[in-house]
């Protein structure tokens, strides 16, 4: 068993990893984003869950509003945008499989889960 306390400190921080799953936390300020044009798991799958605030997804280029309660799977590959346009912070879960990110919070190549 694991267990952690999530606290939602701004910014990207990995929780932790059990066999093919990572799950992660992500906080974003109001006006301020995560992601990019360029910004892709090349080989997992990411399922993002909104804990509070209001935002808006681009993924290849498609736009997708989230709100608290919506929940998003952005495909492998894909390239996304995560913006917060909200007044408060945007909370999220993020959930990888396989895991995307070492321990350091850098990406992993395709398939080194």
């Amino acid at each position: 068993m694991q267990y952690k306390h999530l606290r939602f400190g701004q910014g990207f921080r990995t929780v932790f990893a059990v066999r093919d799953v990572q799950a992660a936390e992500m906080v974003i300020a109001p006006g301020e984003a995560e992601g990019g044009p360029d910004n892709r798991h090349r080989g997992a799958d990411q399922w993002l869950y909104v804990v509070s605030g209001t935002g808006v997804a681009t993924i290849e280029g498609e736009q997708q509003k989230l709100r608290a309660g919506s929940l998003l799977v952005i495909e492998h590959g894909e390239r996304h945008e995560i913006r917060n346009t909200g007044r408060g912070f945007l909370k999220t879960l993020n959930f990888y499989y396989p895991p995307a990110y070492d321990q350091d919070e850098e990406p992993l190549a395709a398939g080194k889960g």
